[in-house]
C-alpha cells in the first residue's frame, strides 16, 4: 500500500482533488468527493450493512465529517445505480442540506426518490442516460451505459483541466444481458484514445479468475427447479434486483404458478420497476399475500428479500417461525444472490434454520442460480488494454479485491507508481494527468440505530459486545466512608454469567475486605471505592471463572 502524509496540503487552482469516504477496504459505503477550484462533486452515497461484531447497528454511513461545513460548495451527486450501497446514505447527506441536486439514471432516482419519500424529502433531480453530457461548474460529466446487476447502470467520465476521470460504477461484460443493454466499450475505447488520466475500476470480482457468467444461464435453472419443487417455492434476493425478479416471474409463468412480494422494499422496489417498464410483469401471474395463502402449495412462489441473513427480513423471520407462512417438509427455498463478504455467517445461520425445518435450501454454492454483477480479472483485462489509462485507482472492494485489480492493471503495463491502492480518507491531487497522494484524513463509522445517527460509538458497540457474549454483574453496597465498613450488601445481581448466584459467595468477603483497606488507605470518595469493587470483582472473575463480563458497581454512603 502507498503511503501517505498526514494532512493534505491546500489545493491549487486546476488541480483536481479527489477524497473517497467510503467504499474501499470494504464492500458498501460507497462515496467518493471530487473537488475543483472550489466546488465540489460526489459520486455515489452509499450505506455499509453491519457485521455481527456490530450488534443493533441498522446501517453504517459514509464519514461526512470532511465536507460537512462545505456543503454549500456541492455541485450535485451522481448516483452511478439503485443499489443501497451506492444510494442509502442519500437521506442521511440531504438532512444536512436538503437541495443537493441528485443526478442519475431514470430507475436510479425512483429508487432513492422513494427512499427520500419516506424521510419527507422531496429531492431536486436531474435524469440522464448513456450518451448524455452535462457541464456543473468546472466538472463536464459524460454518461455510459454498463450492464450490472440492476439497470440503468452508468459510468461517468469526469473530464476538467486536471484531465479525465473514469468512474465505472459497478459493472460487468455480460454479452448477452437480459435487458440487451451491453456494457458501452466503445465509448471506453473512445475515452481511452482522449486520453483518461484515472482509472476508477469495480474490484468486487478482480480476484476472480475469467469472465462472469451471463445471466441467461440463470433462467433455466430456476425454470428446473421450480418444475421439481413439490410444495411451494420461496426465492430470496436483494430487493432491487430487477432481472433475478423477471427470471423469477418467466419461470413461474413457465410452471404454471402464481408470484406473491414479500417484504417492503421488495413490494416497493418491484412496483416502481414495473410502472417505468424495466420489470415485465405476465398477465395475471402477480397475486396479493391473502390470496397466495389460499392457493395449492405447488402452485405458489414466494419472491422475499433476506437473501443476506438479515434478521429482520423476510428469509429470516420464516427460519426462525416467525412469519406467517411456515417453512416445512417439501417446501423449496431458492437463495438466487451472492454473499456479500461479512455475511457469511448469517446466511448458513438461516439456511441451517431452513433446512432444519425440512425445506431442500438451493444456493449458489450447489446449483446456478445467481451469477455476479461484477466484473471478474478477464473483463477487467480487457478495459485496462483499451481504456489504456495513465493512472489507476481501484475502488469498490475489500484490500483484497483493490490489490487484485492492482496487479491486472500492472500486468497490463500500467507502472506500479501509478496505481494508487489507499484507504477511505486518503486523499488524492491530479494535475495535468498526474496523480499523487497528498494527505491522509481520519474517518470513523457513522452507526445508524434506530432514530440516533452517529451516537454510538465504538465504546458502545464494545459494550454490547461483553453484554452479549461475556454478560453482566452488578453489584450494590452502601458503607461508611470514614470506615469502609459494610453497612447493606454487597448485594449481586447478574445476567448472562452464572445462574445459581451462590457462585459469588467466594468473592463477597473479598469486596468486604477490599472496601475496608481502601479506607484504611484514605480513600473517601465513593466514585474511587466504586473503582476499588469493580477491580476486586473482576480479578476474581477472570481468575475463577476466565470470563470479562461487563461490571457495574453502585457504591453509596450509608
Amino acid at each position: 500500500m502507498n503511503s501517505a502524509p498526514a494532512l493534505p496540503g491546500q489545493l491549487e487552482p486546476g488541480t483536481l482533488r479527489l477524497v473517497p469516504l467510503g467504499g474501499l477496504g470494504e464492500v458498501g459505503r460507497n462515496m467518493t468527493v471530487f473537488e475543483l477550484n472550489g466546488k465540489l462533486l460526489i459520486v455515489d452515497c452509499g450505506v455499509l450493512f453491519p457485521e455481527e461484531h456490530q450488534p443493533g447497528v441498522d446501517l453504517i454511513l459514509p464519514d461526512f465529517s470532511p465536507i460537512r461545513e462545505r456543503l454549500d460548495q456541492v455541485l450535485a451527486v451522481v448516483l452511478t445505480h439503485g443499489h443501497e450501497d451506492h444510494i442509502g446514505a442519500v437521506p442521511y447527506l440531504l438532512r444536512l442540506r436538503d437541495d443537493i441536486p441528485l443526478i442519475g439514471s431514470g430507475l436510479t432516482l425512483a429508487l432513492v426518490e422513494a427512499k427520500l419519500k419516506e424521510h419527507g424529502i422531496s429531492p431536486m433531480t436531474l435524469e440522464v442516460s448513456e450518451g448524455r453530457r452535462e457541464q456543473l461548474g468546472p466538472f463536464g460529466l459524460e454518461f455510459i451505459a454498463v450492464n450490472h446487476s440492476i439497470p440503468d447502470a452508468l459510468a461517468v467520465a469526469i473530464r476538467s483541466e486536471a484531465g479525465i476521470v473514469l468512474h465505472t460504477g459497478d459493472f460487468k461484460m455480460d454479452q448477452l444481458p437480459l435487458d440487451d443493454r451491453i456494457t458501452d466499450l466503445r465509448a471506453f475505447a473512445r475515452l481511452g484514445e482522449e486520453g483518461v488520466s484515472l482509472f476508477m475500476p469495480d474490484s468486487t470480482n478482480a480476484d476472480v479468475p475469467g469472465f462472469t457468467p451471463t445471466e441467461r444461464t440463470i433462467g433455466p435453472v430456476l425454470e428446473n427447479v421450480i418444475a421439481k419443487a413439490p410444495r411451494r417455492v420461496i426465492v430470496a434476493s436483494f430487493s432491487s434486483h430487477v432481472h433475478r425478479v423477471q427470471q423469477v416471474l418467466d419461470a413461474a409463468q413457465a410452471n404454471g404458478r402464481k408470484v406473491c412480494f414479500m417484504g417492503r422494499s421488495m413490494v416497493r422496489n418491484m412496483t416502481i420497476a414495473a410502472d417505468l417498464g424495466y420489470l415485465k410483469v405476465p398477465e395475471g401471474v402477480l397475486v396479493e399475500v391473502k390470496k397466495a395463502m389460499t392457493l395449492p402449495d405447488d402452485k405458489v412462489v414466494f419472491m422475499s428479500t433476506g437473501s443476506q441473513g438479515e434478521p429482520m427480513a423476510v428469509l429470516a423471520r420464516m427460519a426462525n417461525l416467525d412469519h406467517q407462512i411456515e417453512i416445512g417438509r417439501g417446501d423449496t427455498v431458492i437463495l438466487a444472490s451472492s454473499l456479500i463478504p461479512g455475511n457469511e455467517n448469517a446466511v448458513y445461520r438461516v439456511i441451517n434454520g431452513l433446512a432444519k425445518l425440512g425445506a431442500t435450501v438451493i444456493h449458489k454454492g450447489n446449483a446456478q442460480v445467481h451469477v455476479s454483477g461484477h466484473a471478474a480479472s478477464g473483463e477487467l483485462l480487457y478495459c485496462y488494454n483499451i481504456v489504456k489509462p495513465k493512472n489507476v485507482l481501484p475502488i469498490h472492494g475489500e484490500y483484497r479485491h483493490l490489490t487484485s485489480n492492482q496487479a491486472l492493471a500492472i500486468e497490463t503495463g500500467i507502472s506500479e507508481e501509478h496505481t494508487f491502492v489507499v484507504e477511505n480518507g486518503t486523499v488524492l491531487d491530479m494535475k495535468l494527468g498526474e496523480v499523487r497522494i497528498s494527505g491522509q484524513l481520519e474517518l470513523g463509522h457513522v452507526y445508524v440505530d434506530g432514530s440516533t445517527v452517529g451516537e454510538i460509538t465504538e465504546a458502545d458497540l464494545k459494550d454490547r459486545r461483553i453484554l452479549a457474549e461475556e454478560g453482566f454483574i452488578s453489584i450494590f453496597v452502601a458503607i461508611d466512608p470514614q470506615t469502609g465498613k459494610t453497612i447493606v450488601g454487597p448485594e449481586i445481581q447478574a445476567r448472562g454469567f452464572a445462574e445459581d448466584e451462590s457462585v459469588f459467595e467466594d468473592v463477597i468477603p473479598q469486596i468486604v475486605r477490599a472496601l475496608h483497606d481502601a479506607a484504611e488507605n484514605g480513600t473517601r470518595d465513593t466514585q474511587a471505592f466504586s473503582q476499588v469493587v469493580r477491580r476486586t470483582v473482576g480479578r476474581w472473575v477472570n481468575t475463577q471463572h476466565r470470563r470479562r463480563p461487563m461490571i457495574v458497581p453502585v457504591v453509596i454512603e450509608a
